[in-house]
Order: structure tokens, then sequence, then C-alpha cells
């Protein structure tokens, strides 16, 4: 073969795999842009499904303002209504825009009957799951909640979740700080926390009675989300409460106390009697947390539990619910923390609230602690859980004006929330959850 016609057929290769590749590169060239149509479109119809929804008309409401000690107050003589909603996941893509809707049709339903002072999201608002959602842009579902609960009027804080800034998604937890903080959000009362402090959003909001005596302390934790081997978070190896957020909570409450033992001093300062029952009553200030992933301890109650017949112990008190995770799963941290072992040395009640596991619903009292899954929203991130049911729905939490609490779990598919939803009457199995967890996995 002569050099030109080697040279020639070289030439022939060399332009066919540049038309491959070109033909490749308009192909996902048309492809982004196809679904960059489709997201815009299914995210601009869910953010005028969340616009839709009326006002809450709330004349008892409590007004939350910010403290000297820039926290927020609610500041009340009367008891205050508390909603938990956790992993609402919303996806904000063309994938997700039919379960996205569903979610947004549930959240607003729940809110609106129950008219609670304050909403708090226990992590999980977003899924940026591309393969599941269309989109790894975690900005879309977050503002499309954010209208949705700035349409509702109502005051919500969230805590983030494993999936609310995965590691390949547009927006970092920093920025999404800015968005949950930032000035257009009129009800959020976000606050990204001190710098000194590991995560981001790790705040307090406080309940006082007229006096100024704090009587319930809320501690927003970021319980952050994988472990450093595990950036995807492929292995399920989740991250846990650090050290120096353990002893901020310390620090806090012990603040806080010393705080409300002072101002008792001073408002009770001509009588004795009501001073001394004032610091019996509220010397010990009351402190729930909320954050994502749940601590070891969590399965280490519902073990002994387990393990005692599914009958209480000396150490464990179901209120309510069980494990419906298949295989009794409880997905906890991959290393165990001090925590709760700190939390048992403080004085008050206390209590924790997480979500994580979308069908763990269970609250139980562990060793001087109140330990309870929300009820979660999710139609998206498992497998077919849009059409079952008994795990989808709120929970309310009554802080009471003498520093106690109590909680319950309400279940979406009841008249009073469908009758709002206006949700085209959805088909799901309401399963028995006992049943249901012990399927294989």
């Amino acid at each position: 073969m002569s050099k030109s016609k080697g040279k020639s057929k070289m030439k022939k290769a060399g332009k066919v795999v540049l038309w491959i590749l070109l033909s490749l590169l308009i192909i996902i060239m048309l492809t982004v842009a196809i679904f960059s149509v489709l997201n815009v479109v299914s995210v601009k119809a869910n953010m005028e499904l969340a616009s839709s929804f009326e006002k809450i008309d709330n004349p008892d409401a409590v007004i939350p303002e910010k403290s000297e000690n820039g926290n927020w107050v609610f500041k009340t003589d009367r008891d205050l209504k508390i909603l938990q909603l956790t992993d609402v996941h919303i996806g904000g893509g063309c994938f997700s825009s039919k379960q996205d809707a569903m979610a947004i049709n549930a959240v607003a339903s729940m809110v609106s009957e129950e008219k609670p002072d304050l909403v708090v999201i226990t992590g999980d608002i977003a899924f940026p799951v591309p393969y599941i959602s269309g989109t790894i842009n975690n900005l879309r579902p977050a503002k499309i909640f954010a209208t949705l609960m700035d349409q509702l009027g109502v005051p919500w804080v969230p805590v983030f979740g494993n999936h609310d800034t995965e590691v390949y998604s547009f927006y970092s937890r920093d920025e999404m700080s800015e968005f949950y903080g930032g000035d257009t959000l009129k009800h959020c009362l976000f606050q990204k926390g001190s710098e000194d402090v590991d995560g981001c959003g790790n705040s307090i909001i406080e309940v006082q009675n007229n006096d100024g005596v704090v009587t319930q302390a809320l501690f927003l934790l970021d319980s952050h989300a994988y472990t450093d081997d595990d950036a995807l978070g492929i292995l399920w190896r989740y991250d846990h409460i650090h050290d120096n957020q353990i002893e901020w909570y310390k620090n806090s409450v012990s603040s806080i106390n010393e705080r409300n033992l002072n101002t008792i001093d001073t408002v009770f300062a001509n009588d004795e009697q009501e001073k001394n029952k004032m610091q019996d009553e509220f010397g010990e200030v009351t402190s729930l947390l909320f954050f994502h992933i749940p601590l070891h301890e969590y399965q280490n109650a519902w073990n002994e539990y387990v393990a005692n017949g599914y009958n209480d112990t000396d150490n464990v008190k179901l209120h309510y619910g069980t494990v419906g995770e298949i295989g009794s799963s409880i997905c906890i941290a991959l290393e165990d923390d001090d925590l709760f072992e700190t939390m048992q040395t403080m004085p008050g009640k206390k209590g924790i609230f997480c979500g994580h596991d979308h069908l763990n619903n269970f609250s139980l009292d562990y060793n001087g602690v109140r330990l309870t899954y929300g009820h979660s929203i999710d139609y998206l991130a498992y497998s077919g859980i849009a059409k079952i049911g008994t795990q989808r729905g709120c929970t309310i939490i009554d802080a009471k004006t003498d520093g106690s609490f109590d909680c319950k779990g309400s279940n979406y598919y009841q008249d009073k929330y469908q009758m709002l939803s206006e949700n085209e009457k959805e088909t799901v199995l309401m399963q028995d959850m006992d049943e249901w967890a012990k399927q294989e996995k």
C-alpha cells in the first residue's frame, strides 16, 4: 500500500471518529436542553400549586420575635402547638413532578388543618437524586417548599438531612443556609448558627411565658450526612452529632437555666413563696432536640423492647408506633456519640425528634429521654412508597406551659386532611407496619 493511500484511509477514519464524537455531543446537548425545559415546566407547575393555597387564618397565633441574645422567641402563657414534618422529599425535576405535587398537597392539608404555632422539618426537604427526580438542582425543591410555607403564613424552620445537599447537587450546606436564612422568606426562622460549632443550622428557639421565663428550649441540630469515606452515601455510612455540638447544647442549657433563675429572682423579688415555686418549676428548662439521623439509642431502645416480647421494660415505655422498615431496620450513624449520655446528665425534661427512616414512627421513653420518629411525607425516595400510607402524616407536639410536653402521630389519610388536599383521591395500602417490617430485606 502506498503512503498516499494510507494517509487517505487515516483521514477518512479520522473524519468518521470526528462525526461520531460530534453526533454524541449534539445528542448530549439536546438531551440536556430537553431535560432543562421539562424541569422548568414541572417546577413552574408545582410553584403555582404551592402558591395556590389560602393563608391560614389563626387569630390566636403566637408571633415569634428575636431576643437580645439572637434566639427566636415565642412568648405566650398558653400551650404551644408544634408540628413536626420530616422527609418531604421533593425532587424538583420532571421525573418527580407528580409525586412532588402529592407531597405539596399533603403538607398544605395537614398544616392548614392543624394550624400550628410552629412547623419544624427534620431533614430531607429536597431529594435531588437525578435518576429519580430528573435533576441535581437542590435549590429548586427548597424553593417550592419555602413558597408553600410562606404562602400558608406559619412560622417554620428546617434542619438539614443527608439528601438536602448531596455531594453532586448544585448547592452546598453553606449556600442553602443563605437561602433559608435570607430576607426573602418571611416566615422561616432558620439561623445558620455559630461558625465555631460544626454544621449548619445549629440554633435555639425559646418558648417563654409572659414573665420572660423560658419554659421550653427547642434545639435545632445538624446531624450532617455521610462519613468522609462514603461521600456519595452508597454504603449508608452516616455521620453523627459532633462533640462541639454536644458541648454547645450542654452550655446552652446551663445558660438558659441560669437566666431563668435570674429572671425569677427579679420578677418575684417581693413574693418569696411564688419565687420558690417558680424556681422549682422552671429552674430546669425542658429541652427538645430536632435533627435528622437517629441516635444509636433509638436502636438500643427498640431492640430491648422487642427482646422483651414487644413489651415495656424497666428502661423502655412505648407510647405509640413501631418499626416499619423492612427487616426492622433503624438506620443510625456509623459511630456512636455522647449526646444521649450528655442529655441524661442534664436537668429538666428532655425529648428528641428525628426522621430519616420513612417507615419507622414510634415514640417511646428510654432512660429518661423521650425518643420520637416523625411521620414521614415521602412519595418519592423509597420504591413504591407513594402507594403505601400507614406511615405518612405528621407529628403533633404539645409544649405545655408548665414545661412538660407530649406528642402524637397523626396519619394523613383522615377525612380532616383529605377534605382539604384535593389530591385526586390517592389509592394507598394501609399496611400493618409490624407485619410489613418482618418481610425479608
